[in-house]
């Protein structure tokens, strides 16, 4: 396992990645450990059954990203996703009317280019 530490992370993230490829990295903050880089290969952690739909739900119910982000780090098609959103109680349309009309328009979209 490699360690970074955070003025390292900054000012050359691409190299914190590169190592991540070849296994974990620990980012530390003065002499603390802060977080941990894993490489999302299909070998690493992330090979393990479920585990990927685990970390994209986790990320989207907290909103740290997209559904369709999500779906992508989940590797499912946004359709199954929102399937596994509504099996686990997590809504898949947030916010207000105006959001809903935009998120609308926008499924539209994606829809009419598959």
């Amino acid at each position: 396992m490699k360690t970074v530490n955070v003025r390292q992370l900054k000012n050359n993230p691409s190299d914190a990645l590169r190592m991540a490829r070849k296994a974990p990295v620990v980012v530390m903050n003065r002499d603390k450990p802060e977080a941990v880089l894993f490489h999302l290969d299909k070998d690493g952690l992330l090979a393990e059954p479920g585990a990927r739909l685990a970390l994209a739900t986790a990320l989207y119910k907290s909103d740290g990203v997209s559904l369709g982000t999500a779906a992508k780090v989940a590797g499912m098609p946004l359709e199954s996703f929102m399937v596994e959103m509504g099996r686990a109680g997590i809504p898949v349309i947030r916010g207000d009317a105006d959001t809903l009309r935009e998120d609308l328009a926008n499924l539209k979209k994606w829809h009419a280019s598959r």
